[in-house]
């Protein structure tokens, strides 16, 4: 048996950092919030037991700040460290500061984190745990390369040039043509040192209409690495996930199975503990499924596996940490509903840039099969020098319709938010949209549908409904009581 968590320290800010609160306040455990000087007033700050104030708006002066987050553990009495995800969640170095701190990381281990990480790395441990893979180069520093890997392997255009390390969309770009190539391997070496400070790339065959389906996977100290089905999270913008379900409207039982099973495989290969992510790109045209990833971390999306197996997986997370054994296994899980998610983004639904302000109105959706993440509350200020997420909305069905149906009245009737754009217009649209209803979608649905989607937009706008009140306000003053009141 382990240590016990006695109080927590969450690495974290907005909606990660309020949703491990939430798991904590049911465990009794009382938490420590960290934030920045724009942070000083948000929603996560309040709902801590206790606070710390770790630096200036800059990440790296805060939030990525590594010996802050310790010195304030330390400072508080926290003896464990939940990084939730973003920032420090998927950073070896931390990880392993935290222990040689004496505290309880809560997260995989060190070299775990590190090995996968590393997407060449990663990817010589799945073909090791005969986990299909996609047909690829590593270690890509000129076009050359490139062409004659496509040459010797007869792979065609379109292909992917990716970072080696870190993930979430950055330093990847698709490439068309030859006549692309050198243009593409300067973007992607640029972005891959700006935003993981390491320009190592590798380069992919791209698969056409894929679809992404990750598997989220629990294991302990004690030899338990479980499945809890999958998840599928393939519409995305800017190689980012907007809209994600379980379980995916793309796999039969057996194909279910047998993808559930290989990430178990894979994870128990690595020697992985607490709660991650195996992530595959599905080719719907194949029915074949190949290696993207493996994320070491609590997922953004994780509450959708929660709603549907009952499971709190931050609190799976505690339980390994503590070194206790899961009291279930496999064939005690069994899913019974379907649910959704959308992320509410603080960005213009038309074109994805980033809205800043003060929330200055919240109506937070309510009714049957709702749960709410939030970050925010009415009021607070929305900085610019963070991510955009502001709120998680899941809604659960006893089917896919079902779901689907308590999302649309969700986003179009009982959700509220003013002062800022948010992406509701876009996700109501793609909710709406009959290819989505039939499950008929891969990762280019945003890109290929834009215009059309925009076009079903159907905002509320405040300040008419003020005018609105206004004219009838000057005609009754005008004309007395009219024939409609």
């Amino acid at each position: 048996m382990g240590q016990t968590i006695r109080r927590l320290l969450v690495a974290n800010r907005g909606v990660p950092a309020v949703r491990i609160m939430h798991t904590c306040r049911d465990r009794m455990i009382p938490t420590t919030a960290v934030y920045s000087t724009p942070d000083r007033l948000a929603l996560h700050v309040f709902m801590a037991d206790s606070a710390v104030s770790i630096g200036e708006a800059p990440p790296s002066e805060s939030y990525l700040n590594s010996e802050k987050m310790i010195e304030a553990a330390l400072s508080t009495g926290s003896n464990a460290i939940h990084p939730g995800w973003g920032f420090l969640a998927e950073n070896s170095t931390f990880a392993q500061m935290v222990q040689d701190a004496g505290l309880i990381w809560i997260g995989p281990p060190p070299s775990v984190i590190k090995a996968m990480g590393d997407k060449i790395e990663a990817k010589r441990l799945a073909i090791r745990a005969n986990v299909p893979t996609i047909p690829g180069i590593s270690g890509v520093t000129e076009d050359k390369q490139i062409l004659r890997w496509m040459k010797d392997d007869h792979i065609a255009f379109p292909i992917m040039i990716k970072a080696a390390a870190g993930g979430g969309g950055k330093g990847m770009v698709k490439v068309e043509s030859r006549e692309e190539i050198p243009q593409a391997l300067a973007q992607a070496r640029s972005e891959a040192k700006k935003s993981f400070g390491d320009e190592t790339l590798l380069c992919e065959k791209y698969i056409e209409r894929g679809r992404h389906i990750e598997v989220q996977v629990v294991a302990d100290e004690h030899g338990n690495v479980i499945h809890l089905f999958e998840r599928e999270c393939t519409l995305q913008r800017r190689n980012q996930k907007i809209i994600e379900e379980a379980p995916s409207p793309s796999l039969n039982e057996d194909l279910r199975n047998e993808i559930c099973f290989t990430a178990v495989r894979l994870m128990r290969e690595i020697g992985y503990t607490t709660a991650g992510t195996v992530e595959f790109i599905f080719d719907s045209a194949t029915k074949k499924y190949y290696f993207l990833e493996v994320n070491t971390r609590l997922q953004v999306e994780h509450g959708v596996t929660e709603l549907i197996t009952g499971h709190d997986i931050v609190g799976l997370m505690l339980d390994a940490a503590e070194g206790k054994p899961f009291p279930f296994r496999q064939t005690d899980i069994h899913p019974n509903r379907w649910a959704l998610e959308a992320r509410v983004n603080a960005e213009d639904p038309r074109t994805f840039n980033p809205s800043f302000g003060t929330i200055t109105r919240l109506q937070v959706p309510q009714g049957p099969g709702v749960r709410i993440s939030q970050g925010v509350y009415e009021g607070a200020p929305i900085p610019p020098y963070y991510d955009s997420l502001i709120m998680l909305i899941m809604t659960a069905g006893a089917d896919r319709d079902d779901a689907i149906r308590a999302m649309d009245r969700t986003l179009s009737r009982n959700l509220r938010v003013e002062g800022v754009k948010t992406l509701t217009p876009l996700l109501l649209s793609i909710f709406r949209h009959e290819d989505f209803r039939k499950g008929e979608f891969s990762t280019r649905f945003i890109e290929e549908h834009m215009d059309e989607l925009v076009s079903r937009f159907r905002e509320r706008d405040s300040e008419d409904e003020v005018l609105k009140i206004a004219k009838y306000v000057a005609r009754i003053s005008a004309l007395g009581p009219q024939e409609w009141m």
